[in-house]
């Protein structure tokens, strides 16, 4: 089942999975089930950057399309305080619009927003990711870096308030995962609520305050990033970052 109550102001929790458990049928023989997702439980406070880590396989894609709502759940409760938006890994895939303006057009439409005030809200979604003196260019040359802050624009225009990226650095050379960094940190400050889907925590560990680890389809580790690195991270397949760097306020990449 899967909730979105944006009422509940007594509630401090963005996101509530439950026990989210997502089974698939094994193409060699489909009368036999694996499960991606096992009996997942945690909890997602507003106005906190969580980071989800894991190995390759271990199941964050399929968590984060099961939390945006792309995806049901085989068993088990999902509660989002509001519909979340996504930054996918090829943020590419998600621009409609031939140019900057155009692409984030679509989304203010999409909620209703009158059409005097469309202009105005374009923008300001624009400016608030930097990239207004682009509105008009071709929205296909656009850096990695650049596409993610899109994709981001048209989320911010249609007043999400949870924001999803997953393997937001894939692809990205070093000024490219700088340029989202920076991005992920104005939105955090700005109170959003940053669950961010990566491998690679080196290069944003510091960034956040919460940190959860998959493996192979459970939860494994659930608490903050310096007590994670006092843990054998290799257990789970992830190498520990500090083993290249000094401290925790190391691992972010600005």
């Amino acid at each position: 089942m899967r909730l979105t109550d944006p009422t509940n102001a007594n509630n401090t929790n963005a996101i509530q999975v439950e026990l989210v458990t997502k089974r698939f049928r094994r193409e060699e023989n489909p009368r036999e089930f694996f499960c991606a997702v096992n009996e997942v439980s945690f909890s997602i406070e507003k106005g906190s950057l969580t980071v989800i880590g894991g190995a390759n396989g271990s199941g964050k894609s399929v968590l984060m399309c099961i939390i945006s709502g792309l995806m049901k759940q085989s068993a088990g409760m999902v509660k989002v305080a509001s519909k979340p938006g996504l930054v996918f890994q090829d943020a590419a895939t998600q621009i409609l619009g031939e140019t900057p303006r155009e692409d984030v057009a679509v989304g203010v439409k999409n909620i209703g927003t009158p059409k005097k005030e469309i202009p105005a809200a374009v923008e300001q979604a624009l400016q608030s990711v930097s990239l207004l003196e682009k509105a008009d260019f071709p929205a296909e040359f656009l850096s990695g870096g650049e596409k993610r802050r899109l994709a981001v624009a048209s989320i911010l225009a249609m007043k999400r308030d949870i924001i999803i990226f997953d393997e937001p650095y894939a692809n990205l050379d070093y000024p490219g995962v700088t340029d989202v960094n920076r991005l992920i940190s104005e939105l955090h400050a700005q109170g959003k609520t940053i669950l961010l889907l990566t491998h690679e925590i080196e290069k944003c560990l510091a960034l956040a305050d919460h940190f959860i680890i998959l493996q192979k389809g459970s939860l494994v580790f659930d608490g903050t990033p310096a007590d994670a690195l006092t843990q054998d991270l290799t257990q789970w397949s992830i190498r520990n970052p500090l083993s290249a760097y000094n401290k925790l306020s190391d691992l972010v990449w600005l």
